[in-house]
């Protein structure tokens, strides 16, 4: 009779985050279970905001934390800390996290003298993607190390700058408010303009006269978005308002660079109707996303309404956004109107364009307890247990058949129709105490064909021993950590016990690899 070679067998597959066998306690006094550094950092650093409190660990030690294991993981593994940091800001959508981790990598490997694996200046160039990055790269090594600034640092700063500053980029960022403008980091890091583009060294040149003599500053011969912007700001007070409301006026404001952000100061007034419609044509998804309420409130016309529903109703749009899908939910409960409701729920949908959809029977189990509700960042006001929950509908609602359960203290399944709308669904979770997980699993699991818990792992203690012990060792368990903290709820890394994590739906790529019986990697890896 064959033992092995079943109709039901499956390959042993591993997963990258992995326990070291080793435990601690959670926060919440289960038992934790301790993950090797390379782990430890990449769950932190896909959750990390920097210098955001969480419920359990103060924003400095967690930013000490994560700048100490890049260090660690700097000189003993440089290769991979490097493919960490330029995923983070890429894919990983981390761009503070990348920027930080970038400059304790580069500390690290200067102090320890390492010379192996990537080179630092790739690594900063790596990081640097948005021309504003240079000077918030600068402005925290010069206030975490001092103004003596490494040739490396220099180097990929000036690569970076060759790469991201043009006309828009100019007037868009260097800006008054700014510790460095763009004439300072040009003089700080010897920034020699690219020769593939002869009106570089023009544009750099007017930086930096905008900066030290900006009464006698011209833009130089060719710059047309320059010279447009100069002979908008030259007209008088008065005749602004005209130009918004003229035919053309929406192509003559984005000729000239005029971003929402700077069109109420120069039009010295408010954003009516006609200013919102005017620059609507430029704004970009995120800011369209941010600002539904603000066209409410100023009466923008069903034309063009319809126009900001079309693109964020578009998955293309919504793709080169990469937005983190809990910023439609921050929109959908701020925006007035019900005309953003359907538009947003696609958006929704769109950023949620890797949620598999499972075959069998799934469990899914969404943590609301009061650790989870600690605000994501300082500018949000949205928390975990918001991300948890859109996640867990997103994966019930593709699944052939899935239990959806909150939990917390206690626990109690969520009801949903097939094909209902994700935000919809969202009402219907709650605030539910405590972290009482393996009661939530020992009540609901009735031989699913595997498990996903979404939650920050801070699991209370339990004498019949922690979550995913509950669950036959032959049943897949995927554990989504929202949170990054040191201690989880279970081994993972083989033995169908995986972990993964991140604020967007990129994690779920990991998923289809296992269910299909093979190892998952990092997610950068080749």
């Amino acid at each position: 009779m064959a033992r092995f070679n079943t109709k039901s067998a499956k390959a042993r597959v591993s997963s990258p985050v992995t326990s070291t066998g080793d435990t601690t306690r959670t926060y919440e006094g289960g038992t934790g279970h301790l993950r090797d550094p390379r782990s430890e950092l990449f769950l932190l650093a896909v959750a990390n905001f920097v210098s955001q409190q969480t419920f359990y660990e103060d924003g400095g030690a967690r930013d000490d934390r994560f700048a100490a294991l890049v260090r660690r993981l700097a000189v003993e593994d440089p290769r991979w800390t490097a493919g960490l940091l330029g995923w983070l800001r890429g894919d990983g959508n981390m761009r503070t996290a990348s920027l930080v981790g970038a400059a304790e990598y580069v500390k690290a490997r200067l102090d320890a003298g390492a010379t192996e694996g990537p080179a630092n200046r790739q690594v900063v160039a790596s990081v640097l993607r948005r021309p504003d990055e240079p000077g918030e790269f600068l402005g925290y090594w010069t206030a975490t190390y001092g103004r003596n600034i490494p040739k490396p640092v220099k180097r990929g700063i000036a690569d970076a700058v060759r790469r991201l500053y043009s006309e828009k980029s100019l007037l868009k960022y260097d800006t008054a408010s700014k510790g460095y403008r763009f004439g300072d980091i040009l003089n700080l890091v010897h920034a020699a303009p690219d020769p593939a583009k002869p009106w570089q060294g023009d544009l750099f040149q007017y930086a930096l006269d905008r900066r030290h003599h900006p009464e006698t500053a011209v833009p130089p011969a060719g710059a047309r978005v320059l010279a447009a912007h100069r002979e908008l700001m030259a007209l008088p007070v008065a005749e602004r308002r005209a130009v918004v409301t003229a035919e053309g006026g929406a192509e003559r404001l984005a000729a000239a660079g005029i971003t929402w952000e700077a069109l109420a100061g120069w039009l010295q007034g408010p954003m009516d109707k006609a200013a919102w419609e005017a620059v609507i044509p430029s704004m970009g998804a995120m800011a369209l996303v941010r600002n539904l309420r603000n066209f409410d409130e100023a009466g923008v016309g069903d034309e063009v309404a319809a126009s900001v529903a079309a693109r964020l109703a578009d998955p293309e749009t919504i793709a080169k956004s990469r937005q983190f899908p809990f910023r439609f939910l921050a929109a959908h409960q701020h925006a007035p109107s019900l005309r953003w409701a359907y538009p947003l729920e696609k958006a929704l949908g769109h950023s949620l364009a890797n949620v598999p959809s499972l075959p069998g029977r799934t469990l899914i189990l969404v943590d609301r307890s009061g650790s989870m509700w600690s605000r994501l960042s300082g500018g949000s006001q949205l928390n975990r247990a918001d991300a948890a929950a859109i996640f867990g509908t997103a994966l019930a609602l593709r699944a052939a058949d899935a239990d959806l359960v909150q939990f917390g203290t206690g626990s109690a399944q969520v009801t949903y129709r097939t094909g209902e709308s994700v935000l919809k669904v969202l009402d219907r979770f709650g605030d539910l105490g405590g972290t009482n997980t393996t009661a939530a699993v020992r009540r609901f699991y009735r031989a699913h064909d595997r498990v996903l818990i979404v939650t920050d792992e801070q699991a209370a203690y339990d004498h019949r021993g922690g979550p995913t012990e509950q669950i036959p060792a032959d049943v897949p368990v995927y554990t989504w950590n929202l949170a990054g903290y040191r201690a989880g709820h279970g081994a993972s890394g083989t033995g169908n016990r995986h972990v993964f994590a991140g604020l967007s739906d990129a994690a779920f790529r990991m998923v289809g690899l296992l269910e299909a019986g093979r190892d998952a990697d990092w997610p950068w890896a080749d």
